[in-house]
């Protein structure tokens, strides 16, 4: 179990209370008491009730945030990033499927959790929802790892029984004693969640989708993560496949996935009564613009998403995504609704990547802000980590325009120390 230190950090923060109330404290304190916030404010508010003895780090001049959340990843699709040329599903059997078969192999499926958390780390990602490959025994490396690092991760075996090689089938009869063990090991150990991962429609039959409705009537707490209408030629497949469904949404709502806290990628192409039923069950999108855009996939529609007040969260979706990092993640979705006429400030972006995607994750009880009491995870920003952005800013004090450059020019080059509950970590 990790040690729960006790600390206070000097710098410029950064949080959001809420979509709409950004927080800005210049020259501030954040107490962390036993891995969780004790108190934030102005430095001379907050120094006369910090102890003695305890530890500061100086971090002055840089920007503090919440540790960024990335609401959809594939671990186990890492060493296929930036692989060329193919459109969804193409791409799964072509570059996906060969690569996901290696990790049969324990020691290859721990050398590459090992680089996949890595990488998020030094992205300043401390959260994510994750997708990792169908082996349960690699599942459990996964949440290993994630346990001895003490990252908040939520998390579950792929469950695909057709329409994959051979090698990659689950067995059908197996698919809730398989996943039954990993949330009986891991859900709630330390900051672990197990979340149902069905891949998506395509890739499983109808006795393995009842069986995971099944695994979330037992487990009414654990959400669902899949993909949801990512691609036309995937939405013309699921028709053909469950003609008996009214849409692609209709087919998980069959088996109760939707529901607080289940987490549906993508959704470029839906029809209004899909809106509709996410809406009402407040079931949560993630927006993926850089494996969109990569794979050709489409542009999704924020301003319905708005309309709709449906709970979002950025995802990197690496490895069709091609950057670990929520700031490039942020750059590309400010293209994808600009090309849409659509407004997407800096505020929004790293509300998505902060307290937003907490609350589309349903942890926002735990982190996404520096409210008393939550979880002090955090990163430690340079705005001027480079030659171009220090010229950029040289005269600029504006803070909405300090994180709009961020935002567009960021990348991992910028995090420059991650603190998981008040612990620093190696980067």
């Amino acid at each position: 179990m990790t040690k729960k230190v006790s600390i206070a950090i000097k710098a410029d923060f950064i949080h959001f209370l809420n979509e709409d109330e950004m927080v800005f404290i210049p020259k501030g304190i954040l107490w962390v008491e036993e891995g969780k916030v004790k108190m934030i404010g102005e430095e001379e508010k907050v120094s006369s009730f910090l102890p003695k003895e305890i530890i500061t780090k100086d971090y002055s001049g840089k920007l503090v945030f919440p540790g960024f959340i990335d609401g959809h990843v594939h671990a186990a699709q890492t060493q296929a990033i930036a692989s060329y040329g193919k459109r969804l599903l193409d791409w799964l059997e072509t570059y996906i499927f060969p690569l996901e078969e290696k990790f049969e192999n324990n020691d290859f499926a721990r050398h590459s959790v090992r680089f996949f958390f890595a990488q998020l780390l030094r992205n300043g990602t401390t959260t994510a929802a994750i997708f990792p490959s169908r082996h349960p025994e690699a599942t459990a490396i996964l949440f290993e790892e994630a346990l001895r690092l003490n990252m908040r991760i939520l998390a579950g075996k792929t469950n695909m029984d057709r329409n994959a090689p051979v090698s990659l089938r689950d067995k059908t009869e197996l698919t809730y004693s398989e996943n039954n063990q990993l949330i009986e090991k891991y859900h709630n150990s330390e900051r672990l969640n197990y979340i149902l991962t069905p891949r998506f429609a395509i890739t499983s039959s109808e006795e393995q989708l009842q069986a995971i409705g099944d695994l979330k009537k037992t487990y009414p707490k654990i959400a669902v993560q899949t993909h949801l209408s990512e691609n036309n030629h995937e939405v013309g497949n699921v028709k053909k496949m469950f003609p008996k469904s009214k849409s692609y949404l209709d087919v998980y709502d069959s088996y109760g996935y939707l529901g607080k806290g289940s987490l549906m990628a993508h959704a470029i192409f839906l029809e209004d009564d899909e809106w509709k039923r996410l809406a009402k069950t407040q079931t949560s999108i993630v927006h993926c613009p850089t494996s969109n855009l990569f794979l050709g996939s489409g542009l999704f529609d924020l301003q319905k998403c708005r309309k709709y007040k449906i709970p979002l969260a950025l995802g990197s979706d690496v490895g069709a995504g091609n950057s670990f990092s929520m700031l490039r993640t942020a750059s590309e979705a400010y293209k994808v609704a600009a090309v849409q006429d659509i407004e997407f400030t800096a505020r929004n972006a790293f509300y998505l990547i902060t307290l937003g995607g907490a609350k589309a994750l349903n942890q926002d009880v735990f982190i996404g802000n520096f409210e008393v009491g939550k979880e002090a995870d955090f990163i430690v920003v340079d705005t001027m980590a480079t030659e171009l952005m220090q010229e950029r800013l040289r005269d600029s004090h504006n803070i909405d325009e300090i994180l709009f450059v961020l935002m567009m020019l960021g990348d991992d080059r910028n995090i420059k120390s991650v603190y998981l509950q008040g612990n620093k970590v190696e980067i």
